[in-house]
């Protein structure tokens, strides 16, 4: 769609709510606005930069009297098209939104506009002793609107929980301009609907966030990492249900299955055995004093019959450059199969081994290679189907291979998303998980919040 598709009394109007610098026209510039890292692109008509919640309210009410799509963005790091303006309209990028606005020690809680990044928010905690939880693998440039949106979570989320139960408060405005205030400033709560909750992980298609209070927790004393490695996915996973049944949580969980550590073995901070098949990255923390008797009682719940080798970072940098070769995996494995599926699957903890014994059988029976890692803590594998274009065999069979990947998940107790959302990329297969009477009360809710359906129209409902 192009420009000249928007009124000119709607174009007008804009221009009198915000500056020329902060209202990008030209197709180059709004071009670059229209994808995420599900490498989907799809030009708006116009993008709006806004600062203030003033300005929100105003452009929203204004798209909602012209019915103009409106699609709020924050780095575009989603990899599932949340942020792609499949209907053109208007993206409003909150980047300048950027602002930490309070910082409540006594009460460990800071408030933030959305545009500000999770990196930001864990520097700026860090130096008063304190930090987030939420720890997405782009935590770099990734927005904390954006978290919110998709209820991001991360490696910490095992024992420190997700966005969701991270957050305390928003403020946000509906299509029809609304302003919500939701929330409370305490860790307890029950006074009406939890609107909250609601709003995190929607995708934006129910109200556009302004402000978030956030949670913050004490930083540990101490960490320490651990890496086990096994001679086949069995032993991993068995070591994996023994870890988290027993009555120390850690604070990170993830597991490499031998496809993915065939890509990691050149990076730098992993050194592995040409006989390892599965790899455990296991991060305890606590108290200095009980941090050895910690790493201790993992160590034992990690050892079975399948155990290689398991050792303990020596140091910090060895520690950290471990964690940042994890974060590595994803853009790799972009790069060698630019058209990989990539999936967030979660299962209970219990039927990790059916779900990767399952996706064996799958690869093998579709000639689709899978490359399997992720938050194993809490059962959120990462399922990276890996297929090629220019191979017209792969081409065919990519697509119903996944529909497999995701019945079998299902089978086994498990969701479609834990962390990436819905978007545009899994909305035709939200059906298989949601029977059709919670569909329909999910969709009354949107036409609740957004009777003209335009906010981040045509994602999360097929």
């Amino acid at each position: 769609m192009s420009l000249a598709d928007l009124p000119d009394t709607f174009l007008t109007s804009l221009k009198e709510k915000i500056t020329d610098d902060r209202l990008l026209l030209d197709v180059a510039e709004r071009w670059a606005y229209g994808f995420d890292n599900s490498r989907k692109q799809a030009t708006p008509q116009a993008v709006v930069l806004p600062v203030t919640h003033d300005e929100v309210v105003a452009i929203t009410k204004l798209c909602n009297q012209y019915k103009i799509p409106l699609v709020v963005r924050g780095r575009g790091t989603g990899t599932t098209g949340g942020s792609v303006p499949v209907q053109g309209g208007l993206v409003m990028s909150m980047e300048q939104m950027n602002q930490i606005i309070e910082i409540d020690l006594d009460n460990r809680l800071m408030r933030v506009e959305p545009g500000v990044t999770n990196q930001a928010v864990q520097d700026r905690a860090a130096r008063d002793g304190f930090f987030w939880a939420p720890d997405p693998g782009s935590a770099s440039v990734c927005t904390v609107g954006g978290n919110l949106a998709f209820n991001a979570a991360g490696p910490r989320a095992v024992k420190y929980a997700t966005t969701r139960e991270n957050t305390l408060g928003l403020i946000a405005v509906t299509a029809d301009g609304d302003t919500l205030h939701t929330g409370v400033k305490t860790t307890k709560g029950v006074t009406g609907y939890d609107l909250t909750r609601l709003l995190i992980g929607s995708e934006g298609t129910l109200a556009i966030i302004t402000e978030a209070t956030l949670k913050l927790l004490p930083l540990p004393e101490s960490k320490r990492t651990i890496t086990a490695s096994y001679s086949s996915i069995q032993g991993a996973t068995n070591a994996i249900v023994s870890i988290m049944n027993q009555s120390l949580i850690p604070s990170a969980l993830e597991f490499l299955d031998s496809a993915a550590l065939e890509l990691v073995r050149s990076l730098p901070g992993i050194d592995l055995s040409e006989s390892s098949r599965a790899l455990l990255i296991i991060e305890v923390d606590g108290l200095k004093t009980g941090i050895a008797d910690a790493v201790k009682q993992i160590s034992a719940a990690a050892s079975n019959a399948e155990l290689l080798e398991i050792k303990q970072s020596s140091n910090k940098q060895q520690a950290d450059q471990l964690w940042a070769t994890r974060k590595a995996l994803s853009p790799v494995l972009r790069e060698i199969a630019p058209n990989k599926l990539n999936e967030d699957v979660v299962v209970p903890v219990g039927n990790i081994p059916a779900l990767l014994a399952g996706l064996k059988r799958l690869s093998d029976a579709y000639g689709i290679p899978i490359v399997n890692f992720g938050h194993a803590g809490n059962g959120n594998i990462h399922v990276n189907l890996l297929y090629d274009t220019r191979n017209p065999e792969q081409s065919a069979q990519a697509k119903p291979c996944l529909l497999e990947v995701f019945k079998l998940v299902l089978e086994l107790d498990g969701t479609l998303s834990g962390e990436h959302g819905i978007g545009t990329e899994k909305m035709h297969y939200i059906s298989l998980e949601i029977d059709e009477i919670s569909l329909s009360w999910m969709k009354k809710i949107k036409t609740l919040f957004d009777p003209n359906n335009i906010l981040n129209p045509g994602k999360v409902f097929p």
